[in-house]
């Protein structure tokens, strides 16, 4: 009885109490004889149970309030209020986990709160459009990094969508060690070393199926450290320091992609147009990158960059080219 009417004072402190709203005694007295069948507990029980609750590191603040009333409040409960809700947005927002799996981690935050705080949880962002459905990303997760802690190899069926929107896996030898797990453009990947090869490879945890164990590893491969910028979640074909043509409006966006690694040159007289020049990896994503931009990004060197792209722009515009009847 006495564990669990701590507890009860504990609870009533964490959801009704912060440091500009405190309770008293009495209040906390009215709240456990009408919610918790304790109606018969001391004022001086209550202190020494919040003495308790202050020894054991809670950071419990007593103000005085009118005609000498002792008011408590629970402050530094580890997360701050901000923190919660920028965590609980952030669940919000996660493509990959169902709406039953977010309503549970979202509850667990709102224990953290007060009964107003909550009210403020309530507005939450919402994702705009609709993702296909993949397996327990939170499950496949937890999985790789047992793995990845415990050294051992990784094995498991990789999936990819036919032509029916179907999810069909492959079953087949991966003599892989996992090396790290990777978050980019909104998904979660998992970097490998082949154990024979001691390729990279990378895969999307989402897509990975019956995750299994294998033998234990020695040491742990590094991966190697990029040359310059990566744009793309896979291992580019090589590096070049590259110059962009962009358009002044597009700078803000340059510098966020490419980092404090790029080197800006205005154009003389008033073309509109900046010089951004940095190393980055060369791979079919980059192209993809520029391509986003169309017209307002130029690629002017190197030569074999340049003259790569123009061999895809070539090839896209011989798709559309119209055909003799």
């Amino acid at each position: 009885m006495e564990h669990e009417r701590i507890l009860c004072i504990y609870d009533y402190l964490c959801r009704y109490t912060n440091e500009s709203r405190m309770a008293s005694i009495q209040e906390i007295q009215e709240h456990l004889a009408a919610n918790t069948g304790l109606s018969t507990v001391s004022a001086l029980t209550i202190r020494r149970d919040i003495e308790r609750l202050t020894a054991m590191g809670n950071d419990i603040r007593r103000k005085n309030g009118p005609h000498n009333t002792a008011y408590y409040g629970l402050v530094g409960q580890g997360f701050t209020f901000n923190e919660i809700r920028f965590i609980v947005d952030s669940i919000s927002i996660n493509r990959f986990l169902s709406p039953m799996q977010k309503q549970k981690l979202i509850k667990k935050f709102e224990g953290m709160c007060s009964a107003a705080e909550v009210r403020q949880l309530i507005s939450r962002i919402s994702l705009n459009g609709q993702g296909l459905s993949s397996l327990d990303l939170l499950e496949n997760l937890d999985q790789v990094h047992c793995i990845i802690s415990e050294n051992r190899k990784i094995h498991f069926d990789y999936g990819k969508f036919n032509t029916e929107r179907q999810m069909v896996y492959y079953s087949k030898r991966r003599d892989l060690i996992p090396v790290r797990v990777v978050y980019f453009n909104e998904r979660f990947y998992l970097k490998c070393v082949n154990a024979e090869t001691q390729e990279s490879r990378t895969y999307r945890i989402d897509r990975m199926k019956n995750i299994t164990a294998g033998d234990k590893v020695k040491k742990r491969p590094e991966l190697p450290k990029p040359d310059g910028i990566v744009l793309d979640m896979f291992e580019p074909d090589y590096f070049e320091s590259v110059e962009l043509r962009v358009r002044r409006f597009l700078l803000d966006d340059m510098l966020e992609q490419l980092g404090d690694a790029a080197r800006v040159k205005k154009e003389s007289g008033n073309t509109g147009y900046v010089s951004v020049r940095a190393t980055i990896g060369i791979s079919p994503g980059f192209f993809s990158w520029v391509l986003r931009y169309g017209s307002d990004v130029e690629i002017v060197s190197p030569k074999n960059v340049r003259c790569a792209f123009q061999e895809k722009l070539k090839t896209m515009c011989s798709l559309y080219q119209e055909k003799n009847a």
